[in-house]
């Protein structure tokens, strides 16, 4: 069912743009929460299984999911988003169907062929570079292998994960725009707020940032830079969806929401942001329910003639019971949890 409204909606100027970790949170009971471990359909970000903790309150159920590499202060973030959801519930959307992209993970040109061609009608695909062991001769072949199952009127983005310096970024940014046809967009090619800016200035190919405001101190350093022309959000890291539109409000620039990886349930956080921004010029990075073998719930969020339907499914015992995490990985996640459940009370 689409999101409900907000019963009682926080005035933007009042949420802050960066969650102070001190102010307390509300602790759904520790009996409604569930770990989960679900392998990946090919491996991403490093990963071959996607783990993370359900949580269930009085307004449905979130997710707490952060990847490892985030300490527990950082995931405290993550905790807020998932308590917003399952405590408090979403903003009222002003659309239906949220139009995304698929993700083509580091694979060989034929897969990447393949995962557009059943990506559910996507007209736009967000391709992986700067992959560790690969070389621009592998980039070139999967943007065209991309091109070539899109079609000429297809949009095509490339996420280097900040692995570049600016003298790579710059070669390698003109070589793949030839590649691919033309590219949307470039995220996150290099790490710095200093260097995206002297990316962007060098090159024509737009700039998207995601680390730069996810994992930044002072995410509003972007916009002051002129560092990107369009921003990347994602719910968890950021503390929720509220949090979300506000720093949109404030960072002034279009925005792509995108997933952090999630179940179908951290995936309504972020289909909830997308349904309630004022503006979406751009299709959004949620349809990566693709890459995992399974779900949390039965109908996953997946997109039917290139866009998600706004909805908010809940998880079944079965789906639950067959994703169940082993028991040493259940115990790592809820102490991991209890830790940082203790930096926000």
């Amino acid at each position: 069912m689409p999101a409900t409204p907000d019963p009682d909606p926080v005035p933007l100027d009042r949420v802050p743009l960066v969650p102070e970790p001190l102010v307390p949170v509300p602790r759904p009971p520790a009996a409604d929460r569930f770990v989960y471990a679900i392998p990946m359909r090919t491996r991403f970000r490093g990963l071959t299984v996607r783990e993370g903790v359900l949580v269930r309150g009085p307004a449905g159920w979130g997710e707490f999911s952060p990847f490892w590499d985030y300490d527990d202060e950082e995931s405290s973030s993550w905790w807020r988003a998932a308590v917003e959801a399952a405590s408090d519930g979403f903003p009222a959307p002003v659309r239906d169907r949220i139009p995304v992209n698929v993700t083509v993970p580091a694979v060989d040109a034929e897969t990447a062929h393949r995962i557009v061609l059943g990506s559910g009608g996507c007209r736009t695909a967000k391709v992986k570079v700067a992959e560790p062991g690969q070389d621009v001769g592998a980039e070139i072949a999967r943007l065209e292998a991309v091109r070539d199952a899109l079609g000429p009127g297809g949009a095509i983005r490339v996420d280097a994960n900040a692995a570049w310096d600016v003298p790579t970024a710059v070669q390698r940014l003109r070589v793949l725009d030839r590649a691919a046809g033309g590219l949307e967009y470039a995220e996150q090619p290099v790490a710095s707020v200093a260097d995206l800016a002297a990316v962007r200035r060098t090159v024509s190919v737009p700039i998207a940032a995601d680390e730069s405001i996810r994992r930044a101190a002072d995410p509003l350093a972007v916009a002051r830079a002129e560092a990107a022309d369009v921003v990347v959000l994602k719910v968890q890291p950021l503390g929720g969806v509220r949090a979300c539109l506000h720093l949109a409000e404030r960072v002034g620039l279009p925005v792509v929401v995108s997933s952090a990886l999630e179940t179908s349930v951290g995936l309504a956080a972020g289909i909830a942001l997308a349904a309630a921004l004022p503006e979406l010029p751009y299709a959004c990075g949620l349809a990566t329910a693709q890459l995992l073998t399974a779900d949390v719930v039965d109908v996953s969020l997946l997109p039917q003639d290139g866009a998600i339907t706004v909805a908010r499914p809940a998880p079944g015992l079965g789906t639950l019971d067959a994703v169940r995490a082993p028991d040493d990985v259940a115990e790592r996640w809820l102490d991991r949890l209890a830790r940082v459940e203790a930096l926000v009370r």
